[in-house]
């Protein structure tokens, strides 16, 4: 089982490290053009993608537990056409976005309160990121569909490239045609748009064998349509409760002025470096609990899930000592702001506590993924976010920026917690 568990998530793990290098490597690029509010036009511009992508996060998570089952009953027509249904909602998704991309935009950042030249600079970001959206909704269902395959390899190399050619392209469109933020937002987009080359090419050479089961009047029949919206539904609004809090994080950070905000988005980046490592022992936790559940196969569910509570345990572990030791060699990575490095030493044992409150709860999500048991997700993580905002109108004018971070730590604890009491299927695991 161990090896099966490596198998699917070093490759998740190093795929999942590498996506949030696009927002780290584009925060590092406008850190050091030497203008603070750049770094928060880059946090306002992140957490609004954050905030639309994430919210279409069940393209991936849906996909791939619906696959990972039908995989593991080895129904490989189904296979073919939850991978039609995904991709086909990931294109008209993207053509709405773009649509609508200015009344987007209007409310999105009636949601900020930054600084008016900072706000400039974000709307720049956003207007020349948005353009991105047909690849990058569109990877979300070809990850999900390769991760419920079996398949972390593939995702790795997606994400390997689409880093490099956002690295590439993004100095040379700042620092060789001076684009400033524009150059940043646009090296974003060819490195998407080369990332959805690389899948399809991926899915056509390995893949092409699962045309042959597509039956497009059987991909869009009702019944199986009306599954994959109700258990995209579920992780639709699990998530929407999800991006409301990371937002509002920002949101209330831009009312704390520009240095302020600038040192919560950086400890951010290391919450969300943390986050990412333990999604790709999720993501494995996807593939394997989606198999065996499929496979009708209790037993085998049983032995996954506990592995995976060991090497996600012992990597949070690890975590915590990098951070405890070595945060600001981190942080100096994305700005050489003395004042910023100086207001973070106030905050970052909130960041050193997070991996031992945060392992067990990515875990159990992706349990709850490859299960399809999406309602208890969406009721735990509701219940959570209603705990976050309680905590924080409760405390921050007492507390100001460490009531944000107390109210964190509790929408994480709250979720594990929450998910462990309502389903007594996961206690008998």
């Amino acid at each position: 089982m161990n090896r099966k568990i490596l198998a699917l998530a070093i490759p998740n793990i190093i795929s999942n490290i590498t996506v949030p290098l696009v927002g780290m490597v584009d925060m590092a690029i406008v850190g050091h053009l030497g203008v603070d509010s750049l770094i928060g036009a880059m946090a306002i511009g992140v957490a609004i993608f954050n905030f639309i992508y994430w919210n279409f996060a069940f393209l991936r998570m849906g996909t791939s537990g619906l696959v990972a089952q039908a995989y593991g009953a080895r129904d490989f027509r189904e296979v073919g056409s939850v991978f039609v249904r995904s991709v086909s909602v990931a294109l008209a998704v993207a053509l709405l976005l773009l649509i609508a991309r200015y009344g987007v935009g209007h409310l999105a950042f009636r949601m900020m309160d930054g600084t008016p030249e900072t706000m400039r600079e974000a709307a720049e970001y956003f207007y020349v990121r948005l353009w991105a959206a047909p690849a990058t909704l569109s990877l979300f269902a070809f990850q999900g569909w390769f991760i419920g395959m079996q398949n972390s390899r593939f995702p790795m190399y997606i994400s390997i490239i689409v880093n490099l050619l956002n690295v590439a392209f993004g100095f040379w469109f700042v620092y060789g045609l001076h684009w400033g933020i524009a150059g940043v937002a646009w090296g974003t987009v060819v490195a998407q748009y080369g990332g959805l080359a690389t899948a399809s090419a991926l899915w056509l050479v390995y893949y092409r064998r699962f045309i042959g089961y597509v039956d497009l009047r059987t991909s869009f029949n009702m019944r199986p349509m009306l599954r994959f919206f109700r258990v995209n539904r579920d992780i639709f609004l699990r998530t929407a409760c999800i991006v409301v809090v990371y937002t509002f994080f920002t949101s209330a950070s831009s009312g704390m002025g520009d240095v302020m905000l600038a040192v919560n988005a950086l400890l951010m980046q290391l919450f969300t470096l943390f986050s990412y490592m333990m999604d790709g022992f999720a993501f494995a936790a996807e593939s394997l609990i989606g198999r065996y559940v499929g496979a009708r196969n209790p037993a085998m569910v049983r032995r996954a899930l506990h592995s995976l509570l060991l090497w996600s345990g012992g990597a949070a572990l690890c975590y915590v000592g990098i951070y405890a030791f070595f945060w600001r060699d981190l942080l100096g990575l994305f700005t050489s702001s003395e004042a910023i490095l100086s207001g973070a030493s106030h905050y970052i044992l909130w960041v050193i506590a997070v991996p031992l409150v945060g392992f067990a709860p990515f875990l159990v999500d992706g349990a709850l993924i490859g299960a399809t048991a999406t309602r208890v997700m969406r009721n735990s993580v509701f219940l959570s976010m209603v705990a976050f905002f309680a905590t924080y109108y409760a405390l921050r004018v007492a507390a100001g920026n460490n009531a944000l971070w107390l109210a964190f730590m509790v929408f994480l604890v709250l979720r594990g917690v929450l998910q462990y009491f309502m389903t007594g299927r996961l206690r008998r695991f």
